[in-house]
């Protein structure tokens, strides 16, 4: 029975090795969207440098677009942030910010700062339009169609190879398709 004993450290270094190499290839930005091919949700939310600017699910119609959640407090959204300034200048890619839980003056100062990438940018304070879209945490980043419907959503940082490998080929799509009347998937 003593032998027993002396196997138990090798048992669960073998059920850790079992455990990590099941859980090394969940990638976390492929995380499952239960919105996916549906109307972005109701919300009447201020925006961050107008508060009586009331903003709701109209303001993300009219062109395929990211909707980027992104708060002061996530250290990811600051490695974000210069690409999304180059998507928005080089590209001219229609971005959309949810400021996600945060604090207003923060977050107008912090755009101040590192410039403003966001065609304008909605101030979700408690984070209830974030807590509807299923929201994981920040940064994340949906591509939403012209008709308001979310196609995907991207969790992390977005950076050349997201924008090569998978954005910019949805967002292409959705323009053809949206200029040549076509109707989406879903829609």
């Amino acid at each position: 029975m003593k032998r027993f004993f002396l196997f138990i450290p090798l048992l669960a270094f073998v059920a850790v090795v079992i455990l990590f190499n099941q859980n090394i290839d969940n990638d976390p930005s492929k995380l499952e969207l239960a919105r996916k091919d549906q109307p972005v949700p109701a919300f009447k939310l201020g925006e961050l440098y107008n508060p009586d600017r009331e903003m709701t699910p109209a303001d993300l119609k009219g062109e395929p677009m990211l909707l980027n959640v992104w708060a002061t407090w996530c250290p990811s959204c600051r490695v974000e942030h210069p690409y999304l300034l180059k998507l928005a200048k080089e590209y001219n890619v229609p971005v959309i910010g949810l400021n996600y839980k945060d604090d207003r003056e923060a977050a107008k100062k912090w755009l101040e700062a590192l410039e403003d990438p966001y065609r304008f940018v909605i101030f979700d304070p408690e984070g209830r339009l974030g807590l509807d879209l299923g929201v994981y945490g920040a940064p994340e980043t949906y591509v939403i169609d012209a008709a308001g419907v979310i196609r995907y959503r991207h969790v992390g940082v977005v950076n050349e190879k997201v924008w090569r490998e998978t954005l910019a080929p949805m967002l292409r799509n959705l323009k053809m398709a949206n200029a040549n009347g076509i109707e989406e998937p879903g829609t």
